[in-house]
């Protein structure tokens, strides 16, 4: 048999690639709109800074990690697509309810109800990818999935900055029904309903062929997973830390508009704008490169390819993110940023590619829902949080004190990384090694 027999054909699987993709820029929309409206919340609810922090990580975070893991399971051994489209439509009700939330109780549970419906996304995406695409041909496919965050950012500032103007312009919005709505509130409206018309091409799409069941016939269990991570763990606990630096400084940026506003006096309309603008060109460019170079070089025979690529990103982005925000001139700063992003867009987009190198095929989905908890896990209780604890404590008496804790972050986390990287890099080639003496 063939690397290509067996897999759907290219039109398919490309279509379903940019349906999934297309799925996670929604996704990450809903996700992202919270950090441009952190002060006319924090305004309007009476929250604090750390309870911002909470709700930009933990609240979306708890269930947005943890489900990931059964969810894998649960990926491997039954209908992906219906999955997927389960999980569409309950991040989008629960964003839109987010407009109507009243207090910090009620804004908490609607965002661990979007972290849980976008729980459903990556671990069957990988999945559907895995089974749709030779090994060889897996990196331009999961670059395009992985571009999403990037334009899904963008799509959300570009949004954000439209709605808020138009809000702000109109002095209030008046909806049938509802009544008057702060601009916020209509943010969250906009964003959230519509996705939920996105469940249907997935209820009615085929899935391909598995490709992951044992010659056997048995089917895996946790088990088996957890295992094959234990056997590894020295190379797992030096492979996972690079890319927790990667979201821990990424979702700590959930914190950038507010920083801009503070500090630089840009209103979040004007750095949402610009922050779109940037990412909607660098993003996908970013990891389309990556997700190119690490095809071609596998090609070439590089068979560490991808996490070459990925600690290479590491050190273009991780140096511009401790500094970027300790200039005086906010312009410097956001092109200072811009160069931080594209290392994190590099190291992000060949995460994936570089894991499914190392992982028996039949638990791919419960390890790549396993590698989602932990940067996830890490990125969402530890990057937010911690600048607005930083805020209220540390830079309490500092005006513009969050431009301090936006900058610590990388500097805590990153130093470290730096050093480990070199021994990152050998026990992944060892991996590789035993994998192929295995097979």
């Amino acid at each position: 048999m063939s690397d290509s027999e067996g897999y759907p054909s290219s039109r398919r699987a490309w279509a379903m690639v940019a349906l999934l993709t297309f799925a996670y820029v929604v996704s990450f929309v809903d996700r992202y709109i919270l950090s441009l409206l952190v002060d006319p919340i924090k305004a309007d609810l009476g929250l604090t800074d750390f309870q911002m922090g909470l709700l930009l990580g933990p609240a979306f975070g708890i269930f947005y990690a943890t489900m990931g893991l059964p969810l894998g399971l649960l990926a491997d051994r039954s209908r992906r697509t219906w999955i997927v489209a389960a999980g569409i439509t309950l991040w989008s009700a629960a964003t839109a309810f987010s407009g109507f939330a009243k207090n910090f109780t009620q804004m908490f549970i609607a965002r661990l109800s979007v972290g849980v419906g976008e729980a459903t996304l990556s671990p069957c995406a990988m999945s559907l990818i895995a089974d749709s695409f030779p090994e060889e041909r897996r990196g331009k496919p999961i670059a395009m999935y992985g571009s999403a965050i990037s334009v899904g950012s963008a799509l959300a500032a570009l949004l954000g900055a439209a709605v808020l103007t138009w809000a702000k312009a109109s002095g209030g919005v008046s909806l049938p029904v509802v009544g008057t709505i702060a601009p916020w509130q209509l943010a969250f409206l906009t964003v959230g309903l519509p996705g939920v018309l996105l469940a249907i091409p997935f209820l009615l799409m085929r899935e391909p062929r598995r490709r992951s069941v044992s010659q056997d016939g048995s089917r895996s269990h946790l088990g088996h997973m957890f295992r094959h991570v234990a056997r590894h763990g020295l190379t797992y606990a030096c492979f996972m830390p690079i890319f927790c630096f990667m979201t821990i400084v990424a979702y700590s940026h959930g914190w950038l508009a507010v920083t801009f506003d503070r500090t630089y006096g840009w209103p979040v309309e004007k750095y949402a704008l610009y922050n779109g603008l940037t990412l909607i060109v660098l993003g996908p460019l970013s990891v389309m490169f990556a997700g190119w170079l690490s095809d071609r070089l596998t090609l070439r025979g590089v068979a560490d390819a991808p996490m070459r690529i990925a600690v290479t990103g590491f050190f273009i982005g991780a140096p511009p993110a401790m500094v970027a925000t300790l200039f005086d001139n906010g312009l410097v700063a956001f092109i200072i940023l811009a160069s931080a992003n594209i290392g994190l867009a590099f190291t992000s987009s060949v995460g994936v590619t570089a894991l499914l190198k190392i992982v028996p095929p039949r638990i791919r989905a419960q390890t790549v829902a396993l590698y989602y908890m932990s940067i996830s896990l890490t990125g969402l209780f530890l990057g937010p949080t911690l600048v607005g604890l930083f805020n209220d404590t540390l830079f309490r008496d500092i005006e513009d004190g969050v431009r301090y804790s936006v900058a610590v972050i990388p500097m805590i986390f990153g130093l470290p990384m730096m050093c480990l990287a070199p021994w990152t890099l050998k026990l992944y080639r060892k991996a590789l090694e035993k994998r192929t003496i295995d097979e």
